[in-house]
């Protein structure tokens, strides 16, 4: 059994690496056709979308949430957990329930680190549960969040999101519903993402 979880942990890995839309010589960023309305009011919007299993996203995850600790008072910052696979949902499910409980932020480094340096497979209900409880977090009020029609209608938002806003790799962040960043390493990502809010704050003062 641990040989067969370790040979699908890889396959998990290579997928999420095959999901990481990287292309030399493409240009930096690229324009949503249509572009698609925020939901950030008057503040300027940055989804991440991402999976916790994904190695690039891992890497790119110290620097954005560093990132995130100083950004401009005039950006909102938002998580989109993707699925490209059925494998993919319970870790949706899982962000929206930490989510709701508060948690999220301080459990994102232990699944990334749990996925990508720990080679743990955590695609099954209960063994999700039992390690987000040794993390500290009360089993059971997890697992009633999880189940809840909320985090369901959040997991299928998601899932909507994706196509509305053309996710075909992890890590990809979309700026302001226009811009969308995908395929660099972490420096260039911050670099771009920085420039195209200064961009998006730009036309925004212009209307």
């Amino acid at each position: 059994m641990k040989h067969i979880r370790t040979i699908f942990a890889a396959m998990m890995m290579l997928f999420a690496a095959s999901a990481f839309a990287q292309s030399e010589g493409a240009a930096e960023y690229s324009m949503l056709n249509p572009p698609r309305p925020t939901n950030s009011g008057e503040k300027i919007e940055v989804l991440e979308f991402f999976f916790y299993g994904c190695s690039h996203c891992f890497h790119l995850h110290p620097q954005l949430s560093a990132w995130q600790k100083h950004m401009p008072k005039d950006v909102q910052l938002d998580f989109v957990p993707t699925q490209f696979n059925p494998s993919w949902e319970p870790m949706a499910y899982t962000y929206y329930a930490l989510k709701a409980m508060g948690l999220a932020d301080k459990l994102d480094d232990k699944l990334y680190n749990a996925w990508n340096l720990d080679r743990l497979v955590l695609v099954e209900q209960d063994a999700i549960a039992d390690f987000v409880a040794q993390q500290g977090v009360d089993r059971k009020q997890f697992l009633d969040y999880y189940r809840s029609f909320s985090v369901h209608s959040q997991v299928e938002q998601s899932k909507q999101m994706m196509h509305q806003y053309q996710i075909e790799g992890t890590p990809t962040l979309i700026v302001d519903g226009k811009y969308s960043i995908t395929g660099l390493g972490p420096e260039e990502t911050i670099r771009v993402l920085n420039q195209l809010i200064a961009k998006a704050r730009r036309e925004r003062t212009r209307h």
